[in-house]
């Protein structure tokens, strides 16, 4: 028998449950996946929290990688041992699965199970922000906002890859170290004299803003944008930050958000993943470490990204 984790109802860890599952076999354009390794995401949390509604009782996750097992009637181009991995897709947390094999993305063979399920969905999200919220280029200066998370992590060293120059802003002095390893220049968040500290390394202001908290950040973000910047809001850690407004608008400054399937979809799909897998070869992460978790201890990873206890990108082997 599969197992997978339920949630009845919304609320603190603790509702994430252990359940028996028969999984059944794939349907019209469906694959039975046997899951080997599950990605942890923030988006996990705001789903065990109700702030992402799902209908209940639900399975939470997004992402995961493992084996074909068998596919349905009308698939093309995936069989039975094809190494394949997921991302943005409802009821991850799961030993096996059903899933649509147009979401399928076929892993190469130096990308194992437990890097594709670390990375694809964080790695994806940094890959929006940088080519298709801003399509950075080089000699740019970018603020990243929320640095110390998982995304943030990702993107700093991704944009200083590019050849822009990274300012990163941690969430707590004990995360500067690691926000400093991926970035050119490193603040912490509670630093009463940021705002002056950023615009003497970029007088006129960044050319743009990726943003990963939210509320909380956004006055920061205003004040260190310059005139025709953009500002890239890819998570709200803090809650929504309020709408663009005039003050903005008469600077000429953008406001860009969305959704990583908005933007990552059909043909895009290959570009981006092959450009991350390219990321991971040449060692832009390498120094990122990860947090291994058992399936039966998944409520123990929500309690430690909840409470900002990660020391590494949560990935759980199944």
């Amino acid at each position: 028998m599969d197992r997978k984790i339920e949630m009845r109802t919304t609320g603190t860890p603790a509702v994430l449950r252990v359940v028996e599952a028969e999984v059944g076999s794939p349907g019209a354009g469906q694959v039975r996946l046997v899951q080997t390794a599950i990605g942890i995401n923030y988006v996990d949390v705001m789903v065990r929290k109700g702030l992402y509604p799902m209908r209940l009782p639900a399975t939470p996750g997004f992402e995961a990688a493992g084996l074909v097992d068998a596919a349905g009637p009308g698939v093309i181009g995936f069989a039975p041992g094809d190494r394949v991995a997921y991302f943005f897709v409802e009821g991850a947390y799961a030993t096996a699965s059903l899933v649509p094999a147009e979401a399928l993305v076929r892993l190469p063979d130096d990308i194992s199970d437990e890097v594709a399920a670390t990375f694809l969905a964080k790695g994806l999200t940094a890959w929006m922000g940088l080519y298709a919220l801003h399509p950075l280029k080089a000699g740019e200066v970018a603020l990243v906002l929320g640095a110390s998370g998982s995304v943030g992590s990702i993107l700093s060293r991704w944009a200083r890859s590019l050849g822009a120059t990274v300012i990163g802003v941690a969430g707590s002095a004990g995360k500067l170290a690691s926000v400093a390893a991926g970035a050119d220049h490193a603040f912490v968040a509670d630093d009463p004299a940021l705002s002056d500290r950023i615009r003497a390394l970029a007088l006129a202001g960044v050319d743009v803003v990726y943003d990963f908290v939210g509320r909380a950040t956004f006055p920061l973000a205003v004040a260190a944008v310059r005139d025709g910047g953009v500002i890239a809001s890819i998570g709200a850690a803090s809650g929504q930050a309020p709408p663009a407004i005039d003050r903005l608008r008469a600077r000429g400054v953008e406001i860009r958000s969305g959704g990583t399937p908005q933007y990552v979809r059909g043909e895009t799909v290959p570009v981006a993943t092959a450009q991350l897998w390219d990321a991971i070869r040449a060692g832009l992460f390498s120094d990122l470490s990860v947090a291994r978790y058992t399936f039966d201890r998944i409520a123990a990873a929500h309690e430690g990204m909840e409470a900002r206890r990660l020391t590494g990108l949560p990935v759980v082997a199944v």
